[in-house]
């Protein structure tokens, strides 16, 4: 006895095995993340090294280079690109695809840690070593900006306030913040002034190390009292600043007031984030690795109105980028192509059988297969994407080829004239290992995908597996739950509609023609060999003529341009 007969002799048992599938899938749905594509990217180590007044080529020469060298050995490395710039230097090391993200920041932090002596002393701490992936790009951006306010102003507000507001929102890892601007005391020097007093800037700097710091004072403790100490030494206003000692050589005091001028500004002025020419601060959402797109778009509407409605009223905020709106409409498109397959499907089955409880068959078979490959997608830690819902679409037309075999066979049986339940019986029998050979040798032409190597390989692994296990789940659901359907729901009289009367003429006329035609094509075998080599041949011709490419071009109504100004241009 197979597992049809025994679907087939205890119906609750194959529906409640059938409802642990869909149960299983439905769960597994809600743990997916929802991207527009596959997390691809390969691992990229981003080494950051900070040398504040160093000049470019000083950059390049003591730090930069340095680093290469010692990066270059790394087992697995791809390419090597850097960046040297004033005061900063920006190597980025891509590893191949097949490379462990950890085991490679691993690496890259040994061999840097090697070649920190080659570096200079006193550059600003030592080199960072950060991990990159495919999430590390926002998603959504919103812009603030004042009409009375200072950019400072509203950086300030924009960090301390809306940044805490959307950093809670669940799945979000960082919070970006375009153009910031933090208050910076900024001191100038007028280099008149240092010459004629025989100042340098080691002797300012080292009076700036010097007074403006707080150090640990301790505690007075008595008999029955204990204070706590605490020595006021940060230099917080520009009076204070302005009034440092730089130097005191008997009765001449040469203060700060004295060689230069403080005022209150930004920390960065070469950088500005503009909206039809008003500045403006930007807040940009970093997704976490895995997380669904489409929770954090709504929830962060959500919170987008809120803040508009307790916004101060010389503040205006703006949604600058939202890529979610892409996926929305990948996804809807997936869903909208599945629902017409669905149609499509039932309304063939119908021409053909012209049985409307036969057509609607397949509502009940398909959804079990597609709902439990979303748990085969949650045990790989796969995402809901366009790949991944193209194989659900592609596989609405696999998975019902077998429940079709097996209803069509039952349905041959019940017309030699036996009951529903033998019908089942011996017709589900018949096809048995017919249908599991089927179904493995559709989930074979698909497997070989988790196999291939490369961007392309990664890209298309998920659709591959995700298919072919839609594909084995099919198989399983048309041995036990197809069965049992048919044994219990197909009347034991079969009464023959009108429109049945009238094509079935047309069917016989088909079923004839095809079987003459077999007949004389039999005859002249030869004729198979010659078709087949000139379809190969077709094939390669057609195939060496077509374009090729990653994807095709989406047009998403936005475009980004970079501009690289000569020296001496000022914005």
């Amino acid at each position: 006895m197979n597992i049809s007969s025994i679907s087939i002799n205890r119906p609750v048992l194959a529906i409640v095995m059938n409802v642990v599938i869909i149960l299983f899938g439905a769960i597994g749905f809600t743990f997916l993340g929802v991207r527009e594509y596959p997390s691809i990217d390969p691992p990229i180590i981003t080494v950051r090294t900070s040398y504040a007044g160093a000049n470019a080529d000083v950059i390049q020469a003591q730090i930069t280079e340095p680093l290469e060298k010692a990066i270059n050995g790394i087992d697995g490395v791809r390419t090597i690109s850097s960046a040297s710039n004033q005061g900063s230097s920006i190597i980025t090391v891509e590893f191949n695809l097949s490379a462990n993200l950890e085991a490679a920041a691993n690496d890259v932090r040994d061999k840097v840690s090697q070649t920190v002596r080659q570096l200079p002393q006193d550059i600003d701490g030592l080199p960072t070593v950060t991990k990159s992936d495919a999430n590390s790009d926002a998603i959504l951006s919103l812009t603030i900006q004042s009409d009375t306010r200072s950019q400072l102003e509203v950086s300030d507000f924009a960090e301390n306030v809306l940044a805490e507001r959307l950093q809670t929102i669940p799945g979000i890892s960082t919070i970006q913040i375009w153009g910031q601007k933090r208050y910076a005391m900024r001191l100038w020097l007028d280099p008149v002034k240092l010459s004629s007093y025989g100042i340098t800037l080691q002797d300012v700097k080292a009076a700036l190390d010097k007074e403006n710091v707080e150090l640990p004072t301790g505690k007075i403790a008595g008999n029955s009292t204990e204070l706590t100490l605490k020595t006021v030494g940060r230099l917080k206003t520009e009076e204070e600043f302005e009034n440092l000692i730089i130097r005191s050589q008997g009765d001449q005091v040469i203060r700060f007031r004295d060689i230069g001028e403080v005022n209150l500004g930004p920390e960065n002025e070469e950088t500005m984030l503009r909206q039809s020419g008003t500045p403006m601060i930007g807040l940009a959402l970093v997704p976490q690795p895995g997380a669904n797109y489409l929770d954090i778009s709504k929830e962060f509407y959500k919170r987008f109105e809120e803040i508009k409605k307790d916004l101060p009223k010389d503040f205006y905020v703006n949604l600058a980028l939202d890529n979610t709106l892409f996926i929305k409409k990948s996804i809807t498109e997936v869903i909208e192509t599945l629902g017409i397959a669905i149609l499509l499907l039932v309304l063939i089955i119908y021409l053909f059988f012209r049985d409307w409880m036969i057509a609607i068959r397949p509502l009940i078979d398909i959804p079990v297969s597609l709902i439990g490959a979303f748990f085969i997608m949650y045990l790989m830690g796969y995402s809901v994407n366009v790949l991944t819902l193209l194989a659900i679409v592609l596989a609405t037309g696999l998975v019902v080829d077998d429940g079709i075999v097996v209803t069509e066979n039952i349905y041959k049986k019940m017309e030699e004239g036996l009951n529903p339940m033998e019908a089942a019986h011996k017709g589900a029998k018949e096809i048995y290992f017919a249908v599991i050979s089927t179904s493995i040798t559709l989930a074979a032409v698909f497997m070989p995908v988790i196999f291939l190597e490369g961007f392309v390989g990664r890209l298309f692994r998920e659709f591959g597996v995700v298919l072919a296990g839609a594909v084995l789940i099919s198989a399983f659901v048309s041995l036990t739950l197809t069965p049992m359907l048919n044994a219990r729901l197909i009347r034991k009289t079969q009464r023959k509609t009108r429109f049945y009367e009238m094509t079935e003429p047309f069917f016989l006329r088909m079923t004839s023609n095809y079987g003459h035609s077999l007949k004389g094509f039999m005859k002249r075998r030869w004729l198979a060999l010659l078709i087949l080599v000139a379809s190969i041949g077709i094939i390669f011709l057609a195939g060496s003529q077509l374009q090729s490419e990653l994807s095709p071009l989406e047009d998403r109504n936005w475009m980004r341009v970079s501009l690289v100004a000569p020296r001496r241009f000022f914005l």
